[in-house]
């Protein structure tokens, strides 16, 4: 006795029906589907230990979800033809090896609480893949900090030269901002890392369900304790991580029009080997900078992602509504643009060249001017005064020129402090740690 739909009863929906609200659940849920998996043998390992099913039950559902678990490990778990969603295809396949035991696998559990299981389940490991990849993107930075300390370039306020710059600085800097965006994304992991598997509808069941127990076998930090709260934050987490991803992005966008300028033939601060630019199909000269526009795109339309989520969630009614469902869509797109984002820009920075001598050009005389200033004050002459006198030769002064060791103070060219950015980093990345689903899936097969 099998159920396309899990809330299917006497009567048969219409198609056109069905086909509209499924959506593009099918395609999305083959993503979740392990952690569906997952999440129904910690529910079976907690149905035993309340006493709702037997031993051997116990036993021949685990064993069954492990068979189903390789399947998917496989590629070869597919939902099927008139099957609604993943949540209905396991329930079913379940029900196919083992009859009437296998439908018990629902018990206590309604498909809300199970879908939002899914997608913590998956948020979680989607946000420590993408805390890892941001800490290989911070290393290169700091890296390429570290090789390129002495080497001086022009800093522009209001796109125009102003002070002494270096390319340690402008690498750390971006650098720097990865770790605060690693500290939102740690904020939003933490808030995202809590249990609603036992909320059921969002109401509780009857049934005594032990909701630490579930808790703890799936390693998250604690529950969501009020069973209404985790369905009226179902928007609220989402926008916590989208915030989060935003963050990286705006990192990235800003470093790719950053790259976009340094590469123009005005600018020729930076550039790439051949292979890794495009051209044009009717000017030999282009050389450009394609994957920097395309992750500055990509990474702009990320920062919109909290504002698409806040349309849809900011006038719902508590309890759930089905304009919820195209949050998981939008989720998913979010990690994996932002995933190939920082790939393709680690990748990049591989092959970055640096032009040594950009301040020989005598355009930039006037960059050291501020120097000058600090020069005289340091000889006595008040701050305001020098600041007037080298405003006057300023239309045909050449400045002595400055150098990094003539900084001295943390986080100047001369004083980068990168070790203690870096401490910053490691401390942060040390947050984000996830059993892998095959090992978390070994753990609760031992229950068997």
């Amino acid at each position: 006795m099998n159920f396309s739909r899990l809330w299917e009863k006497d009567v048969t929906p219409d198609p056109a029906i069905i086909e509209f609200t499924a959506g593009k659940e099918k395609q999305t849920d083959l993503l979740i589907a392990g952690w569906d998996i997952v999440g129904s043998m910690a529910h079976v390992i907690m149905l035993h230990e309340v006493k709702l099913i037997s031993d051997e039950e116990k036993h021949n559902l685990l064993n069954a979800l492990h068979a189903l678990f390789q399947k998917y490990l496989n590629g070869e778990l597919k939902i099927g033809e008139g099957v609604e969603d993943i949540h209905s295809q396991i329930e079913n396949e379940l029900s196919d090896m083992l009859g009437p035991v296998g439908r018990k696998v629902h018990t206590g559990r309604s498909r809300n609480d199970q879908v939002l299981l899914d997608i913590r389940l998956y948020t979680r490991a989607e946000i420590d893949r993408i805390a890892e990849l941001t800490g290989y993107l911070f290393e290169k930075l700091i890296s390429l900090s570290n090789q390129y300390r002495e080497v001086l370039l022009p800093g522009y306020t209001h796109m125009q030269p102003a002070m002494v710059s270096s390319f340690g600085l402008w690498f750390g800097g971006y650098a720097e901002a990865l770790t605060d965006d690693l500290l939102l994304l740690s904020a939003a992991r933490s808030m995202n890392n809590r249990n609603p598997l036992g909320t059921a509808a969002g109401y509780g069941t009857t049934l005594p369900l032990n909701r630490s127990l579930t808790t703890s076998l799936l390693e998250f930090e604690e529950m969501i304790y009020n069973s209404s709260y985790a369905s009226i934050n179902r928007g609220k987490v989402e926008m916590a991580v989208a915030s989060a991803l935003a963050s990286i992005a705006n990192t990235l966008s800003k470093f790719c029009m950053d790259i976009c300028l340094y590469m123009t033939a005005e600018f020729k601060f930076i550039e790439f080997p051949d292979e890794f630019i495009t051209g044009s199909s009717i000017m030999p000269q282009k050389k450009n900078p394609d994957v920097f526009e395309l992750i500055r795109a990509r990474s702009n339309f990320i920062q919109s992602l909290p504002g698409q989520i806040s349309i849809i969630t900011n006038n719902l009614p508590s309890g759930y509504n089905r304009d919820l469902q195209i949050l998981k869509s939008l989720m998913i797109n979010a990690f994996n643009d932002i995933g190939e984002c920082i790939e393709m820009l680690i990748y990049m920075l591989g092959a970055i060249k640096i032009r040594r001598n950009i301040l020989d050009n005598p355009q930039y005389n006037s960059i050291f001017s501020t120097e000058e200033v600090n020069r005289m004050v340091r000889n006595g002459i008040p701050f305001r005064d020098a600041y007037k006198a080298v405003s006057g030769i300023l239309k045909d002064g050449a400045f002595l020129r400055t150098m990094p060791s003539d900084y001295s103070h943390e986080g100047s060219i001369g004083n980068l402090c990168n070790d203690e950015i870096k401490a910053r980093a490691e401390k942060l990345l040390a947050e984000f740690k996830t059993i892998p689903i095959t090992a978390l899936e070994e753990k609760l097969l031992k229950y068997a």
